[in-house]
């Protein structure tokens, strides 16, 4: 993978594994919310929906206060406030949790109650599990049937100190030398990424592949370009043309492994975009200190293998 020897990914095991068995090929998955009516609009939001093979990821605007439908969840979901101006109160485990604007916050399994007011923006991930929410995602038929080249989901071990409610700042400091904030649970990782003012350098692009996870980008500033290029193999008949998509936002970029993908920011202006992965990423947990609250999330055992 050509990350440049100052991107600290280059650092990954992954990195050095170029080599990829490919049976059969997916197609990338777009969801440009600006552009397409909501799914739900009830007083004080709005919502659209798109999926992966793993998640449903729920984008709403807020603009007064508005409750979500309650949830029973088998697993942890994800709720993000992502600015300061709206704030939501959470309900579940027998806990009522206020949270402030610019946090993550991880939602025990079990039932559970989301109220939001204000003006701005959330977030949600929840489990492909959840029937209602893909019902609602705007790529709903892509995944009738599932993406050979992911493995089925497992989820990740349990937290060391038992289910709760968790909230973590998204306004910390990044990693140093990187524009990563990395957070995880059983279910996600969040890569809440440090914004990016002007266009990207096109000659620092960072071209990457995955083997068997898909890549969820959320682009909730700005424009970007999805640079997407797919391996050859033997078979002729799975080849792809390369893609060089332009997003706006709020819009999702869902990646398929094993494309090559980079995502670089245009024009003037200010620029945000967030990766999420469904299991959490090894390769990431595996690197000291880059997860945020990895001492909340242990690690699966790994019997020894370079993950």
């Amino acid at each position: 993978m050509p990350y440049g020897s100052a991107d600290p990914r280059s650092r990954l095991a992954t990195a050095a594994n170029p080599d990829t068995p490919v049976t059969d090929y997916a197609g990338m998955e777009y969801a440009e919310f600006a552009t397409i009516p909501p799914a739900v609009t009830v007083d004080g939001r709005e919502d659209w929906y798109a999926r992966g093979q793993n998640l449903v990821l729920g984008w709403s605007r807020v603009t007064g206060e508005s409750r979500f439908e309650d949830r029973d969840e088998p697993q942890e979901y994800v709720l993000i406030t992502v600015d300061p101006t709206v704030t939501a109160t959470v309900e579940a485990g027998g806990e009522t949790v206020e949270v402030p604007g610019e946090r993550m916050v991880v939602v025990p399994p079990g039932s559970s109650r989301i109220r939001v007011r204000g003006e701005g923006r959330v977030v949600r991930l929840v489990r492909a599990t959840a029937e209602d929410l893909v019902a609602l995602a705007v790529n709903r038929d892509s995944y009738a049937e599932p993406h050979r080249n992911i493995p089925p989901f497992v989820p990740w071990p349990d937290p060391a100190d038992g289910y709760r409610v968790r909230v973590y700042d998204l306004t910390v400091p990044t990693l140093p030398g990187s524009p990563f904030r990395l957070y995880r649970c059983t279910t996600a990782m969040v890569n809440w990424i440090a914004p990016q003012e002007g266009p990207r350098d096109p000659r620092r692009l960072s071209p990457h592949h995955h083997d068997d996870f898909e890549q969820y980008s959320l682009v909730i500033a700005g424009e970007y370009v999805h640079h997407i290029r797919w391996p050859w193999t033997t078979d002729r008949t799975v080849w792809r043309e390369d893609e060089h998509r332009r997003v706006g936002s709020p819009s999702l970029a869902v990646i398929p492994p094993p494309s090559e993908h980079t995502s670089e920011a245009v024009d003037e202006g200010h620029h945000r975009l967030v990766d999420i992965f469904s299991p959490p990423r090894l390769d990431f947990s595996a690197m000291d200190g880059w997860v945020l609250n990895a001492a909340d999330y242990p690690m699966p055992a790994t019997d020894g293998a370079t993950p």
